[in-house]
């Protein structure tokens, strides 16, 4: 099936592009022609959004999209508007189409900032039913996400609206905590750089503050004040799946897979299971999922209620400490900066079984072996090919740490270990031979 959604998007991405050589400024001029002659959504205007709502008693849907991104067009609300099972749901609501970030009430909309797709589902008086995006790899979303997953969103999402009165004190826990700065714009990194609204005339792109931005402007508020970054910002919206915990993305959040031995297995979970609430808020997908898990403490109880075969059971997963930090950073946008302060611009993959065999250790040996897999080649991002490192060398050890296997590891260790100007020894492999050389830790 989701071949035929990749399939409508080349379609429509070859139907609705007047030049295959459009500029980014093209698509988001194209784009807003598109939504404004369908009268279907309302472009860009939050605040037009909540007042027809109010005036329609009916709930709000959301969708912010950055348009340069060509692997969101996979869930384009063009191709929501397509879906013939979607858009009758979709009706019922008051839409509105973002495409910047420039203004966001960041005390609302909290999400993972690494996504350039997100759907909110709300109340009129701003009250969240419910999130709907997830991605843990850069290009796929099949394994997260659905046309289908989102119908059974905004299914859920107009069921709670129907209850609202009796189903409000259970949302509370959707909203978000005091953000650091009230918008995007007034983040240290960006204040001076972008206003609260983008350009509409000139520029566009350039004055669009996109969703990723705010995540990297999350990290520089703490680093340029050399502040260790939290694991809350360092490994934001953990991933259910670094629980054992691995949810049909056709579905809100029901139980595909349960790892053996893992903490959802612990805890009771098997496949098959609906999970209805987490820590007593309704899910309507992963992203819900995410939200609850993102909000969890070092080491936490979470109370999940399932449906099982009609049986409503309670369950506990047991967090120990440690358990956000098996969450996966490389596929993030955000991983960029972070390998450009830690590892010079240079991009590591693990070693291959065969590599590991040939130096003797097998793959259940704690011991790290990363091979370089790309070496930057300008400014900042050169600094790890400028050191001598090459394309191929096999980092051994980062500081006398051999126990940082994946590339996310020594990131997260590097970024709150050392200060900009210091200079961190690194053991490499090249040639059969051990060299001692030394990594930059940059802004």
């Amino acid at each position: 099936m989701w071949k035929c959604f990749l399939v409508t998007a080349a379609l429509l991405v070859q139907f609705t592009t007047v030049s295959f050589a459009q500029t980014r400024e093209e698509k988001v001029k194209q784009d807003r022609a598109h939504v404004e002659s369908t009268g279907y959504w309302i472009y860009n205007d939050l605040e037009q959004g909540f007042q027809a709502a109010k005036e329609s008693n009916k709930p709000l849907l959301v969708v912010l999209r950055c348009i340069p991104c060509e692997e969101c067009v996979k869930l384009d609300e063009q191709l929501m508007e397509q879906d013939q099972n979607l858009k009758p749901l979709m009706d019922q609501f008051v839409r509105v189409r973002l495409i910047s970030t420039n203004g966001l009430d960041l005390s609302l909309f909290q999400y993972d900032y690494d996504q350039s797709f997100a759907v909110f589902m709300l109340n009129p008086d701003r009250t969240i039913y419910g999130r709907f995006g997830t991605r843990s790899h850069r290009t796929m979303w099949s394994e997260d996400v659905s046309i289908a997953g989102l119908r059974k969103a905004i299914e859920g999402a107009l069921e709670l609206h129907k209850s609202y009165e009796t189903t409000k004190d259970s949302l509370a826990g959707k909203q978000g905590t005091k953000p650091l700065v009230a918008s995007p714009e007034k983040f240290p990194l960006l204040a001076g750089k972008y206003k609260s609204r983008i350009n509409e005339k000139q520029n566009i792109v350039k004055s669009c503050i996109h969703c990723h931005q705010i995540g990297d402007a999350q990290r520089d508020y703490y680093l340029r004040d050399q502040k260790p970054l939290p694991d809350q910002i360092l490994f934001s919206y953990p991933h259910p799946k670094i629980l054992g915990l691995i949810l049909d993305p056709q579905e809100k959040a029901r139980v595909q897979e349960v790892t053996a031995d893992s903490i959802a297995a612990q805890a009771g979970f098997k496949p098959g299971d609906q999970i209805i609430s987490m820590q007593g808020q309704p899910l309507l997908s992963i992203a819900d999922v995410q939200w609850v898990l993102q909000h969890a403490k070092e080491t936490d109880q979470l109370a999940a209620r399932v449906n099982r075969g009609g049986q409503e059971l309670d369950l506990t997963m047991v967090l120990p400490k440690g358990w956000r930090r098996k969450d996966d950073l490389s596929w993030r946008v955000s991983s960029w900066p972070l390998r450009r302060m830690v590892l010079g611009g240079a991009v590591l993959e693990e070693a291959t079984r065969e590599e590991r065999k040939q130096i003797g250790l097998t793959m259940a040996s704690p011991d790290m072996t990363l091979r370089i897999k790309h070496l930057g080649q300008y400014g900042a991002h050169a600094a790890a090919k400028k050191a001598g490192f090459q394309k191929g060398d096999l980092i051994l050890s980062y500081n006398g740490r051999k126990d940082l296997k994946r590339e996310t590891d020594l990131l997260a260790y590097g970024v709150n270990e050392f200060k900009p100007g210091e200079s961190v020894p690194v053991t490499v492999l090249r040639d059969g031979k051990q060299l001692s050389m030394h990594l930059p830790r940059q802004e």
